[in-house]
């Protein structure tokens, strides 16, 4: 009795407030026969993941640590402030990060954004988690800068928010091990580059399909070849179609 032969699949990571639905659609369109699996890390732990070979490949926050990781920009994300819905900056359509000087800024512990220089009162304590900064900030403790994604992702209805528009943007990269770029992570890399179906650096095209052979007869040789024979014969001896000969 064989062993069965396990089907290949692709499993990729994607981390909190990235929403990769509409390229595992092309995926499961493309490849019907490998199955995709999404798996949720945080931030933090998505590249010991790459790393470890839990993962295929992952959508991630950049900047990472890259080591033994190979990655490709894909788009940056404005940051935006959360603030409850009666707050003044409520009033404004986006401010700037100076105008948050005189606010209690809370600083997650895994927050991804680059700060030069953060602003704002800095809070006696960090909070854990961006969503644990949410919920903080929902009770009135203070405010929190994180990229636009996770202000959806943890939307309350006595929550807003308002870009920050000289605030560090955070950016999202496909990123694999650079000693494991798979047949498999190739294609997904072509997925989220928009390349088409039948891209020379996508999956090869479909050969073109073969052309049917003449019908007898169809040709213009052969049509040329049967009229020839219509009118000299086709071997056969057939009867003089000359002048009729006079009977003596």
């Amino acid at each position: 009795m064989t062993d069965a032969v396990v089907p290949p699949s692709f499993r990729l990571a994607y981390v909190p407030g990235v929403t990769p639905t509409k390229w595992i659609r092309i995926w499961n369109e493309r490849m019907p026969g490998v199955p995709l699996t999404l798996i949720a890390l945080s931030a933090a732990d998505a590249p010991a993941a790459l790393r470890d070979g839990e993962v295929d490949a992952g959508l991630v926050r950049v900047p990472i640590d890259r080591e033994g990781l190979s990655a490709i920009p894909l788009y940056a994300e404005t940051p935006v402030v959360v603030i409850p819905r009666d707050h003044v900056v409520a009033a404004v359509d986006e401010i700037a990060a100076e105008d948050l000087a005189d606010d209690v800024v809370l600083h997650p512990l895994d927050d991804i954004l680059d700060w030069a220089e953060f602003p704002g009162v800095p809070a006696k304590e960090r909070p854990a988690t961006t969503a644990d900064a949410i919920e903080l900030v929902a009770a009135g403790v203070g405010l929190v800068v994180v990229p636009q994604s996770l202000a959806r992702l943890y939307h309350r209805k006595d929550l807003t928010f308002r870009p920050v528009t000289d605030g560090p943007e955070s950016r999202i990269a496909l990123s694999w091990p650079e000693d494991r770029k798979t047949e498999l992570v190739e294609e997904f890399i072509g997925i989220v580059r928009g390349r088409t179906v039948n891209s020379s650096r996508g999956r090869p095209p479909a050969e073109p399909a073969k052309k049917k052979r003449p019908e007898p007869g169809a040709t213009r040789q052969q049509r040329a070849a049967g009229n020839k024979n219509a009118r000299g014969g086709s071997g056969k001896r057939g009867g003089s179609r000359g002048r009729p000969r006079r009977r003596s």
